[in-house]
């Protein structure tokens, strides 16, 4: 534990919000400076950072504890403070300070808002009752979960991710539940028409009811059931509770009022470094506002937090935008979108299948000289999703045709060896295919070893199936059987052997290599000499030594 002088001496920064990317921000600071930084974070909420991305977990069985990112042992042992329930209220940016709910004044050195953001409520007439609630956080879970006790039919008014989530969660609370949505489709924002057709159909049955183009007016008493939704078509529905999520707005009253400039639309507008327009005051997450956009999904989050960790340590990570593709599960139905994947882009060329027997759409948007994927939507089997995500990302030449995308000759496996080692492989986390194979030489032997040291795959968890093929091919190219015993190898193919030649002093070298490890060797099928039998433990220093005698 660090004494009151130690800490004093240490510059100070303060972090609004202890949401997933605030916390994600203190790991990176952490990670880059250690302790050279007192670190306060203020939340408004009961308890420090949890997975919003999985609260559809908790009407399924996860507890809140299941769900918490860290811990209160955790931050004490890092020498994070931590105020829970008090929300900063005052900002001084000329005292450099900011002033609590409470009344607790706090100086700073870099002030770090990752406020976030706040579900949009549509300006209906009766919007305000009881049961009208919201889904954003582990209190209206539990709002939702009490009402629910008391009600038949719920219905949730916004068709987007969240939304569908809500619907889920009514579901598995046994209610009837019906989903109302402003748009012609359902996830109008990441899926086409096509999608967006398949979506419905896949989720209607299910027994959600699905109500496409529907203005709510007004939210009356009902006749039967205990509210009344009556639509601007003049058709209306009856529900007992009704669940919003129909958007975000940037949680932005705070630097709206204390003078950071603001976008026309809201949002705490941000440069490359997520520094405000005060050069001491950083924005990150969902109440930043950079090049014109929100981002709406953690990963570009958790980007930001990382760029402004470095850029308060010294560092010039610069943010540079965000991929906002996506692969979810919603109601049980595999969904996902990469790209333009309305093919908006100038020339561009569309592709679609669909499998009404298997309930299957693929649909590809491609360049117009056809050699570059350029989005693609999903639905129904989103195997393909890791493989086309890195033709988009790394902006590789489709290796067929795009027709033999949707429809390949045979079974095929996505070369990971033709993707470049700074190929993003986790965008939650920042991991490369570079990091990855760095991990496996150090002596990750499993998956659960890649995402403990590169964080891979323990974000939204959508890079899982690529992620495993990076090291699986890593894996094999160190002479490893996957799946095999944890403490051994197949074997190290000798790679500095030219047309199958060995001088003597390589030669007696190898000998010497093998006898001080232990190892047998043998000539495998394709003449290249195999050395059998090396630990995890050996595999580094192993490799060294190979290398010094120009054997690897």
């Amino acid at each position: 534990m660090q004494n009151e002088q130690q800490i004093a001496a240490k510059p100070k920064v303060l972090v609004v919000g202890n949401g997933m990317v605030g916390h994600k921000f203190i790991d990176c600071l952490l990670d880059a400076k250690g302790d050279g930084h007192h670190i306060l974070t203020f939340s408004e909420e009961p308890r420090l950072a949890y997975d919003r991305v999985q609260l559809s977990s908790y009407f399924s069985g996860a507890s809140v504890n299941d769900l918490m990112l860290t811990s209160e042992q955790y931050y004490q042992e890092k020498g994070v403070s931590f105020l829970l329930r008090d929300k900063v209220v005052e900002l001084d940016r000329e005292q450099k300070c900011v002033i609590t709910e409470s009344g607790r004044k706090e100086d700073y050195d870099k002030l770090v808002l990752a406020t976030g953001s706040f579900p949009f409520v549509p300006p209906i007439p009766g919007n305000d009752q009881e049961h009208c609630l919201v889904y954003r956080t582990i209190e209206d879970l539990e709002a939702i979960t009490a009402s629910a006790q008391s009600s038949k039919v719920g219905v949730v008014v916004g068709g987007g991710l969240l939304g569908l989530e809500a619907a889920n969660a009514l579901k598995h609370l046994g209610l009837e539940s019906h989903v109302v949505e402003f748009a012609p489709r359902l996830m109008a924002v990441q899926l086409d028409e096509g999608g967006g057709a398949l979506l419905r159909r896949k989720i209607e049955s299910l027994g959600v009811g699905v109500h496409t183009e529907k203005a709510t007016k007004e939210i009356v008493a009902g006749s039967e059931r205990r509210y009344r939704m009556n639509f601007a078509d003049g058709s209306f529905l009856e529900t007992d509770m009704i669940v919003f999520s129909a958007g975000i707005r940037p949680q932005d009253a705070l630097a709206r009022e204390f003078g950071l400039d603001i976008g026309e639309r809201g949002g705490i507008v941000v440069n490359n470094f997520c520094q405000t327009s005060d050069e001491n005051i950083y924005a990150i997450g969902e109440c930043a506002l950079w090049g014109g956009r929100i981002f709406g999904l953690v990963s570009p989050g958790y980007t930001m937090a990382k760029v402004a960790a470095c850029h308060i340590s010294g560092d010039c990570e610069e943010f540079v935008g965000a991929d906002m593709s996506t692969k979810l599960k919603l109601l049980g139905v595999d969904v996902a979108s990469i790209g333009d994947a309305h093919g908006r882009t100038q020339g561009c060329l569309n592709y679609s299948y669909y499998d009404d027997s298997e309930e299957v759409y693929k649909s590809l948007v491609v360049s117009a000289d056809g050699k570059h994927l350029l989005g693609a939507v999903l639905v129904g089997d989103v195997s393909d999703y890791g493989g086309w995500l890195q033709l988009m990302l790394n902006k590789l030449e489709i290796p067929t045709s795009p027709e033999e995308l949707l429809f390949p000759k045979e079974d095929v496996v996505f070369d990971v060896e033709s993707l470049p080692q700074e190929a993003l492989i986790c965008a939650c986390n920042s991991v490369t295919k570079g990091q990855i194979e760095q991990a496996v030489i150090a002596g990750a032997r499993d998956m659960n070893a890649i995402k403990q040291q590169t964080l891979a795959s323990t974000g939204c968890g959508s890079c899982g199936a690529l992620a495993e093929q990076v090291f699986e091919a890593k894996m094999a190219d160190l002479g490893y059987e996957v799946g095999g015993p944890a403490d051994a190898v197949a074997g190290i193919f000798l790679s500095g052997l030219s047309a199958g030649n060995i001088s003597p002093d390589k030669l007696l070298a190898l000998g010497a290599i093998t006898k001080e490890f232990n190892l047998s060797t043998q000539v495998a099928g394709d003449n290249r000499l195999e050395l059998v039998g090396v630990s995890p433990e050996q595999l580094l220093v192993l490799e060294q030594r190979l290398s010094a005698a120009g054997l690897a």
